[in-house]
């Protein structure tokens, strides 16, 4: 799409998906690229703005990520952020330090209001620090705009050269003003207008769609999750009848969730598809048997999912091109240049490295959760299925921690189907970004009926999120637990124990694997 860009610059911050996040939730698109990106191609992109983020090293240090200097002189404005602002001092002749006190959490700032990046903001206003180092002297001809009692330097500005730089994040919600600072970055300084629109982007990419696949054969992988439905959908628009969708029903769904996908999507739902169900329970099972590590169950489970459609693709004649309901987020999580892989996704990390298709298509490949919902919304997809739960493609192979079996899968679905039951029950499922019960893998002894147990403990897990990159726990009544509690261990055998997991993220993820 011909469309205004601003590029968020990778330092190995954890945040840095997050700032993509909020330049778009302004209307304005925005990528994330590791700050190897070379200068060349910065240019080719040609972005209006460009974004560094925070990072956990030292400026100082040898081997700290570093751009070159000449980025500082391209005319593009450039707003610094933690690490990004530290770097941008360092850089250009001012001097970095370890802090005599560092800040974490959220943190009074005084900022100066004639800012372009502080228009409209408070002039004292709460913001989330995050840094052991500061800036201890901004470079020449850089006005100080924020500062707090222990940092000096908590925003720099050098407004001819269109360079800002603040030390806290304003990415982050507990940044009270963060948002405005963003959008005063990407509207007033870089100038943009605000092009980025999911109406267009829908007819955009059904047009391009059309385009790549000609009159080739497409095949979908549809597991009935909003992502791969809403790429189902746009897909069937495009193209039609010569769209296949394959359901693998892997035997790590929800309880009765394989049927509740063919009702939806099959010959006699809603959608005029080609729909096949591939019942891969025992397969996917004896491929899991004895395997305990995360990232193998992953890589496992994704491998298995392509021989799957490899083999259909075969019964239903020559097949050109794979869909996969790949977003952002699994991209990202999934290894971003010098990030950290966080996990790998299984249709990102966790793919095999020969597939037997022409090209994959990952239509969502460059939106968030959020933005997927309102592309499913824009294409008529109704709003209970836009709304659904989300669900991981490894299913619950990754709320199964250890080794997967069949008997565990029956425990996890037994709980996990109680759980839901009682929290819409008591309407507690309304506003949760996501919950769902997961098998740890902890026994414990216990005693039912006078008798000794050693059984399994189960995690409820619910939290509170708007974009999926981070979370906090949900705070369920007790008397809801407790009845959850009583039902699962009366109800589902093999459980002799009920835990609640407390955990954000950061630093947990929302899934347990």
């Amino acid at each position: 799409m011909d469309r205004e860009l601003v590029i968020v610059l990778d330092f190995g911050g954890q945040y840095n998906q997050l700032i993509a996040r909020r330049v778009r939730e302004c209307n304005v698109y925005c990528e994330v690229h590791p700050y190897t990106l070379s200068l060349d191609k910065i240019r080719e992109m040609n972005p209006k703005g460009i974004i560094f983020t925070g990072g956990p090293n030292s400026v100082y240090g040898e081997d700290s990520p570093r751009c070159p200097k000449e980025i500082f002189e391209m005319g593009i404005p450039i707003l610094g952020i933690c690490y990004g602002s530290q770097l941008m001092s360092y850089m250009l002749g001012g001097s970095v330090k370890t802090a005599p006190v560092s800040e974490y959490g959220k943190t009074e700032v005084a900022v100066d209001t004639e800012s372009a990046l502080f228009k409209n903001v408070s002039p004292s206003t709460i913001c989330w620090m995050s840094h052991t180092d500061y800036i201890e002297k901004a470079p020449e001809n850089f006005k100080i705009t924020a500062h707090t009692p222990v940092c000096p330097v908590a925003g720099m500005e050098n407004a001819e050269k269109k360079l800002y730089a603040v030390q806290f994040h304003p990415e982050v919600m507990h940044t009270q003003e963060g948002t405005k600072m963003l959008s005063n970055f990407v509207y007033d300084i870089c100038g943009c207008t605000g092009d980025w629109k999911m109406d267009s982007f829908v007819e955009t990419t059904i047009r391009q769609i059309r385009e790549k696949v000609g009159d080739g054969k497409v095949l979908c992988a549809l597991s009935g999750g909003v992502d791969s439905s809403v790429a189902a959908v746009l897909l069937s628009k495009a193209v039609g009848k010569q769209l296949t969708c394959v359901f693998v029903d892997h035997g790590l769904l929800r309880k009765n969730e394989g049927d509740e996908v063919e009702a939806v999507f099959g010959p006699d739902g809603q959608y005029d598809l080609n729909f096949i169900r591939v019942n891969a329970q025992e397969r996917f099972y004896s491929k899991l048997a004895g395997v305990s590590d995360p990232e193998k169950k992953r890589k496992i489970i994704g491998e298995e999912f392509i021989r799957v459609f490899e083999e259909e693709a075969k019964k239903i004649g020559a097949v050109d091109f794979l869909v996969q309901g790949t977003i952002y987020p699994d991209v990202i999580e999934s290894g971003l240049g010098k990030s950290a892989v966080i996990k790998s996704h299984h249709n990102v990390g966790g793919l095999p490295d020969c597939v037997d298709f022409k090209e994959i298509i990952e239509p969502l490949r460059l939106l968030f959760k959020d933005e997927v919902r309102r592309a499913g919304l824009e294409l008529g997809i109704p709003e209970y299925l836009v709304y659904r739960q989300p669900f991981p493609g490894p299913g619950l192979g990754v709320r199964i921690v250890g080794e997967v079996t069949p008997e565990k899968v029956r425990i996890v679905q037994d709980a996990d189907a109680i759980y839901r039951e009682e929290l819409a029950k008591a309407g507690c499922d309304k506003g949760l970004g996501q919950f769902f019960a997961a098998l740890t893998n902890m026994r414990s002894v216990g005693v039912m009926g006078d008798e000794r147990t050693y059984d399994y403990a189960v995690a409820l897990r619910a939290v509170i999120t708007s974009d999926f990159m981070t979370a906090e726990a949900a705070e369920i009544p007790f008397d809801v637990l407790f009845k959850v509690m009583t039902r699962v261990i009366n109800e589902v055998k093999g459980v002799n124990r009920v835990l609640y997991d407390l955990t954000s993220k950061p630093p947990g993820t929302i899934e347990l694997e």
